[in-house]
């Protein structure tokens, strides 16, 4: 073991003196990386190995990467790389590829493995990753997407991709997400073609010794793939999904209209097909706004709802449901046939008490009124809980961004020096919003901020105790933002004697929901441990945890500034 060891360290020695003859490292900077390098390397020759002393070497050499590029920077010298950076890259590669086969279903090292190579590594090394690692996880489709789309676009090579995608379909033959990436990757293929041929033609160059065959150019290999994946997947939503897909490039209007025809001719008995041909007819060619006069522009918008309507209403007889069907269908019914709408507004012709009046504006589509409406309530009946509710309720249902206002005035306006019941009445406005399935992302981001708002209130109103007690009754209640775990952070914090555990216990949760990506919160833990409450024997571990976790760019952010924490350039998360 020791002969091996010494050998590797002697290997390192040319690398070493150039470092130091170029003046990037000092010579006790050189003794010190010898040091270090030879202690690591026994590690990996024990008999029992673990993972983590793979990732520590690792993640040594990558930090002897990041400051030989900062020096590089810093003294302006930008050669001997050949010398200098590829063993160490080299280096990596094999403590990668050892660690990999050793530890062959962690996805995460796989990753990692990747993040590097994209930028340290040669396209060529990429490929050789992905290959490696389908090669043991072939059951998981994510990872062959993952591949093509690294042929494509870092390797520019629509061949390897294509060839990725077909082995993918081997063994997942019915998977939709496949098909879809698969679909859209001969799309963008045409269309570098197309762009290609055009910049030729347009430098007038001989296009003699370059094939541009007009059925690839027309999207015949697309083609070829849809008629493939509606013979396996019969389903409405798939083909639209590919329609849509379709629709992004402006060459493939015949691909459109033949995808468009088998819609209308064999997905008639689907209401999703129905919704989708009315919603089509509000985006019909037509004059718009080329039209001169707006009354002319209004009569357009009439005509195109008018068309829509008749689709939605030759849609409920064909598929033998009635309108009391549609209004007694539900929320899903709604989501899935929302274009329904139109028909219900040309129904309602009368007037109608407030809270059926603004029912129906919902029912309606007119989200401007039923907006307006629910604001307009809180006004006049501050006092009424249930107004409150239907308000929220309405403004959610829209996606409203005054939904977090609202919410914030709910709180001012109960009172806890009047409403005995005030926690129970808030925490119901709060779960009315929240519980809502169907949160499309603007909401969610809405239901978060009202999250964050909702602790603010439990403190300023009740507290440590109360915070701490809404925070465990909503730390399981997604979505869940960043600012809601860091707000009760900084709550522990203010404390005359804060508690490590709790501290700890709040980035833990934290961690679950944004370990995958945010940097900036596993350096904030570490230096939580660095400081008067923590344990700073701690930090290796969190170190290891974080560059598993972590995902893409978020490694090489983590790795550069832990490394400017490391040499004392960085005091502190950014």
């Amino acid at each position: 073991m020791a002969e091996i060891v010494q050998q590797r360290i002697e290997d390192r020695i040319p690398e070493l003196e150039q470092l130091e003859r170029v003046g990037l490292f000092t010579k006790k900077e050189v003794k010190s990386i010898i040091k270090r390098a030879t202690a690591l390397e026994y590690k990996l020759h024990r008999l029992i190995v673990n993972k983590e002393d793979f990732i520590a070497y690792i993640q040594y050499e990558i930090n002897v990467l990041e400051l030989i590029k900062k020096r590089r920077a810093h003294i302006h010298y930008h050669f001997k790389r050949e010398e200098i950076e590829f063993p160490i890259i080299h280096r990596i590669t094999s403590l990668f590829r050892r660690a990999t086969k050793k530890w062959k279903d962690d996805v995460q090292l796989w990753f990692s493995h990747v993040a590097f190579c994209k930028k340290w590594g040669t396209k060529m090394a990429i490929s050789k990753v992905f290959s490696s690692m389908l090669a043991i996880h072939p059951d998981k489709p994510a990872l062959w997407i993952m591949a093509a789309k690294s042929e494509l676009e870092d390797r520019d090579s629509s061949e390897s991709a294509r060839h990725l995608f077909l082995r993918a379909l081997r063994f997942h033959p019915n998977n939709k997400k496949v098909y879809q990436e698969y679909f859209r990757m001969e799309l963008l293929h045409c269309e570098k073609l197309r762009q290609q041929k055009e910049q030729l033609e347009k430098a007038e160059m001989d296009l003699g010794e370059y094939e541009f065959s007009p059925e690839i150019l027309s999207g015949k290999l697309a083609e070829v793939v849809y008629r493939d994946a509606v013979g396996k997947i019969k389903e409405a939503g798939f083909v639209i999904s590919l329609l849509n897909i379709a629709t992004i490039f402006d060459f493939t209007k015949e691909l459109q209209d033949l995808i468009l025809n088998d819609l209308q001719t064999n997905y008639t008995e689907d209401s999703v097909t129905w919704d989708f041909m009315a919603k089509r007819e509000l985006d019909a060619p037509g004059a718009g706004d080329e039209l001169p006069t707006a009354k002319g522009r209004a009569s357009d918008i009439n005509r195109r709802e008018e068309r829509c309507c008749q689709v939605y209403e030759e849609g409920v007889k064909s598929l033998n449901t009635g309108m009391k069907h549609i209004l007694s269908g539900g929320l899903d019914y709604l989501e899935k046939s929302a274009g329904f709408i139109f028909v219900l507004r040309l129904r309602v012709q009368t007037r109608w008490p407030p809270c059926e009046q603004l029912e129906i504006l919902l029912l309606s589509g007119d989200a401007e009124g039923a907006a307006r409406v629910a604001m307009t309530a809180t006004q006049r009946y501050s006092q009424s809980v249930s107004v409150w509710s239907l308000s929220l309720q309405t403004l959610m249902q829209l996606g409203s961004g005054d939904i977090g206002r609202l919410f914030q005035d709910a709180l001012t306006h109960v009172n806890p020096k009047v409403h005995t019941h005030t926690s129970s009445v808030i925490y119901g406005l709060y779960s009315l919003v929240s519980s809502q399935r169907s949160l499309l992302s603007p909401v969610s981001a809405v239901a978060m901020e009202m999250k964050e708002k909702y602790l603010d209130w439990s403190f300023s109103t009740g507290g440590y105790k109360k915070a701490r007690k809404t925070f465990m009754s909503l730390q399981e209640n997604r979505p869940l933002s960043k600012a809601f775990f860091t707000r009760m952070i900084g709550i522990e914090k203010k404390q005359e004697m804060p508690k490590m555990n709790n501290l700890r216990d709040y980035y833990e949760r934290a961690l679950q929901e944004f370990g995958t990506f945010d940097d900036d919160l596993w350096l904030q833990y570490i230096l939580e441990e660095q400081g008067t409450y923590g344990e700073p024997q701690n930090c290796g571990k969190i170190h290891w945890r974080a560059m598993k976790f972590l995902e893409g760019e978020s490694v090489e952010r983590f790795t550069t500034r832990y490394t400017l924490f490391q040499t004392g350039h960085l005091g502190g998360a950014q």
